[in-house]
């Protein structure tokens, strides 16, 4: 059964940076675009950066030029490089394929607060 595990999140003050980690068990990410997903209070969850198999990468508009996604297959990892945070940057952030092939994990909570 594939797991995913996030880790990363925390309390962090308005500006300040956060890397965000997505491990996989049972199953080699490598061949899935994967995606970042977030989801605050009362609302839906949303896509927030997207990465193909082959390292193309696509951001919702509102942390373009703010966050970066990126993978390491080695290491069966998806990554989320968080700066310029904002209070509305505050979620708990999933990770899963685009197509949502995988239940999801717990996520890790972000809380940008001064």
């Amino acid at each position: 059964q594939v797991q995913l595990v996030e880790s990363g999140g925390g309390l962090v003050q308005p500006g300040g940076s956060l890397r965000l980690s997505c491990a996989a068990s049972g199953s080699n990410l490598s061949g899935y675009a994967m995606g970042w997903y977030r989801q605050a209070p009362g609302k839906r969850r949303e896509l927030v950066a997207r990465i193909s198999s082959g390292g193309t990468t696509y951001y919702t508009d509102s942390v373009k030029g703010r966050f970066t996604i990126s993978r390491d297959n080695a290491e069966n990892t998806v990554y989320l490089e968080m700066n310029s945070l904002n209070s509305e940057d505050t979620a708990v952030y999933y990770c899963n394929t685009y197509v949502l092939t995988f239940d999801w994990g717990q996520g890790t909570q972000v809380t940008v607060s001064s």
